[in-house]
């Protein structure tokens, strides 16, 4: 897999502002935020999506993106919070790196994410159920 742009940005090698960085994340502001205080939260390990991660990878990442996610709260108040977590183009994934957008929400801001709602029934959920069960 060719390289990233976050695995460049976690090289140096293109400019970012990071907000926090340990060896295993590391998080920065979109260069096109949706509204004050979007950041990214990105592993510093480069896999396309959620379901390559460790289990130990994904609790640190979303360990630090709740902890991004208070900060920018506390530092600007936002109406509500997204945090968003998007794998594969058909799932909204543009960047092949798993990462997790900590999105401060304001009513009208434009951001939207809409989706049909469709409702296959109980017995339905059961079935789709039986074939997830961990």
């Amino acid at each position: 897999m060719p390289d990233s742009v976050f695995t460049r940005i976690i090289r140096r090698e293109l400019p970012a502002v990071i907000v926090y960085e340990d060896a295993q994340v590391i998080a920065f502001m979109d260069a096109g935020q949706v509204n004050p205080g979007h950041v990214l939260v990105a592993t510093k390990r480069q896999v396309e999506t959620v379901m390559e991660l460790e289990e130990a990878e994904a609790v640190h990442l979303f360990a630090i993106a709740t902890r991004v996610a208070k900060a920018v709260q506390a530092a600007f108040a936002p109406e509500g919070m997204t945090l968003l977590q998007t794998n594969k183009p058909a799932g909204w994934q543009t960047v092949p790196h798993v990462h997790i957008h900590v999105l401060p929400r304001h009513a009208g801001d434009g951001a939207e994410l809409v989706w049909p709602r469709k409702e296959p029934g109980l017995e339905t959920l059961r079935v789709y159920a039986e074939r997830i069960k961990l």
